[in-house]
């Protein structure tokens, strides 16, 4: 048994608003399964694919407070791709943002509601990753991320440190996921989460219960209503595990 990264989830006041801003910004195709659920993906994918970790934007009506642990990072061709990308980001709604990076050869910008991502200076290792390099998570110990999470789901370590681990689809294609030693510690719920899926043919409360062994615990919610399963990664990020499809 085993999951994979299929989506992540952002909280918005405004999804539609939102939905169109990284729908532009991404160049990808937009749609909504449900009042105050905007969806995105690449135009023509058919989801769930490894190519790409698509996006689920819900509405909720509380305001973003701290940075968020969960970014995104933007792929680049070029140093001139780089510049036209983070003017167009800004055209879009995108501003400048300081989060303390100092004097970095990436662009750390914040969306329409605050949430930051960056644009990051061209490197060859996310050339052939679609215009998401990857999803960045904060946390203490990238080592012991990557063991929970390279236990939990089928995707490939490809390195890892004290101060960073990095895991792609084990079909090597798509963004990677990356996990960033950081001093700060998790302290409100995550407006921006990872969410898994199992197989088709995998049973979700098995799933659910194989990854509980491997770390993960309940979180202090009613789940009744739920067709998924929320649950918490070592370090306290909340987590989707969804049906099977």
């Amino acid at each position: 048994m085993a999951t994979r990264l299929v989506q992540i989830t952002m909280k918005a006041r405004d999804d539609s608003a939102l939905g169109r801003f990284w729908a532009e910004a991404l160049g990808w195709g937009i749609d909504s399964e449900a009042p105050g659920v905007t969806n995105l993906e690449p135009v023509g994918l058919t989801y769930p694919d490894p190519a790409a970790v698509c996006i689920d934007i819900v509405a909720d009506p509380e305001p973003k407070t701290v940075k968020n642990r969960v970014h995104l990072d933007l792929a680049t061709t070029s140093t001139a791709h780089q510049t036209e990308l983070v003017e167009r980001l800004k055209d879009l709604g995108a501003t400048l943002a300081d989060v303390g990076q100092g004097d970095v050869p990436w662009t750390v910008m914040a969306d329409p509601e605050g949430n930051e991502f960056c644009v990051l200076e061209p490197r060859p290792i996310y050339q052939d990753t679609g215009p998401v390099a990857a999803v960045v998570v904060d946390c203490t110990d990238p080592r012991a991320m990557a063991r929970f999470w390279g236990e939990a789901m089928d995707w490939t370590l490809h390195e890892v440190t004290d101060t960073y681990a990095a895991l792609r689809s084990s079909k090597g294609v798509g963004p990677y996921l990356e996990f960033i030693r950081t001093l700060d510690t998790k302290s409100v719920w995550n407006r921006v989460h990872l969410d898994i899926s199992p197989y088709p043919d995998d049973d979700l409360e098995e799933e659910a219960a194989r990854l509980r062994a491997l770390g993960a615990t309940d979180p202090d919610i009613d789940q009744s209503a739920f067709p998924w399963t929320v649950l918490v990664d070592p370090e306290g990020n909340e987590f989707c595990l969804l049906t099977p499809r």
